[in-house]
């Protein structure tokens, strides 16, 4: 199992209309064949932050999300919301040893 958490820092001017187009996303990504959970997290202590947390069955299926007509459709979208790149991270959810 993977675990993706990818941090947005979200202009304020920009903030509902990044709300209105990652509700898209969200939608779509939790229908994907593979996906175990896609989760928007706000930040309790920083303005404009929030965090995707994703869980993925397999790299096989992270592959064809990112490949997805939704995330592509997003991802090209994106950078009119941002004030910084996204903070992406990838973690490896077998137990270790």
């Amino acid at each position: 199992m993977l675990i993706i958490h990818a941090t947005f820092q979200v202009k304020a001017e920009q903030e509902s209309e990044f709300l209105n187009e990652i509700q898209q996303l969200i939608t779509a990504s939790r229908a994907e064949e593979g996906n175990l959970s896609y989760d928007l997290l706000k930040d309790t202590e920083k303005t404009g932050v929030y965090t995707m947390v994703e869980t993925w069955k397999d790299m096989v299926a992270v592959k064809a999300h990112n490949q997805s007509s939704h995330f592509t459709a997003f991802t090209a979208k994106a950078p009119q919301y941002m004030a910084a790149p996204a903070d992406v991270k990838l973690y490896n959810a077998e137990p270790l040893g």
